[in-house]
């Protein structure tokens, strides 16, 4: 596990508010939830992409984006 100190300058008014998400295992679970959020764009644009390509994958061809999407995240969650 690794410790990371982070300083913020809030509004007063935010900060308030905010006083319950504060605590590291708020901030573990925003943070966790904000990584799967982007996976999962990630994933859509991927598949967008897909979509705008004039002709078809072949099956291999899929295969291969299947894995290098899986050793990029892989690679990340080092």
């Amino acid at each position: 596990m690794s410790a990371l100190e982070l300083k913020l300058d809030l509004p007063d008014k935010l900060a308030r508010e905010a006083s319950g998400l504060l605590t590291p295992e708020a901030i573990e679970s925003l943070l966790r939830a904000e990584i799967r959020r982007r996976r999962v764009n990630k994933l859509f644009d991927a598949a967008d992409r897909l979509l705008a390509l004039d002709t078809p994958l072949t099956e291999a061809e899929v295969e291969a984006e299947i894995a290098a999407v899986r050793e990029a995240r892989r690679s990340s969650d080092v």
